[in-house]
């Protein structure tokens, strides 16, 4: 099984990502990892991504998750996936892949990436993923506010009744 753990910059899904991996036991992986050069400079920059410069990033991202999907490998894979368009095109088999929204307001989030160090998204590019932002209908919704435990907690629950 694949959980992709979705959400805007510093909603938590690379910590969450980790920790929900290590629980479970399974791979982690980091969907910013797949980001081409020109992309993080760009957004080393302040300048926010289009779709034209995500698009590169989907298709590069698509071979891996049908590797872990063939191989049967279980891994969480962080990725902010924030359009419905860029989920469709990741969710390569819905039986198998679980998308785990973390859901929070501008002002955490915020907060959080003031604090984070050597990191290329930068605060100022939050406003922007917020306007991208489609939230996921068909997905399991984590309070991102609440500590780490409850909220790794609460995606192993839903993974394991639903």
């Amino acid at each position: 099984m694949i959980v992709m753990v979705m959400g805007v910059s510093g909603s938590g899904k690379t910590t969450v990502g980790k920790l929900l991996a290590q629980s479970l036991h399974w791979e982690f992986s980091d969907a910013d990892e797949f980001h081409p050069p020109a992309n993080i400079e760009k957004m080393s920059r302040g300048i926010p991504l289009e779709d034209g410069d995500r698009l590169p990033w989907l298709l590069h991202l698509q071979p891996t998750i049908d590797r872990w999907l063939l191989e049967n490998k279980n891994v969480v894979l962080a990725c902010s996936a924030l359009k419905a368009s860029y989920r469709e095109m990741l969710c390569r088999d819905k039986q198998r892949m679980k998308i785990v929204y973390l859901k929070g307001d501008f002002e955490l989030f915020a907060a959080r990436l003031k604090n984070r160090e050597n990191h290329y998204m930068k605060a100022d590019l939050l406003s922007s993923q917020f306007a991208t932002l489609e939230e996921p209908e068909d997905a399991i919704i984590v309070d991102a506010s609440q500590p780490l435990e409850v909220m790794v907690l609460q995606i192993k629950n839903h993974l394991m009744c639903g």
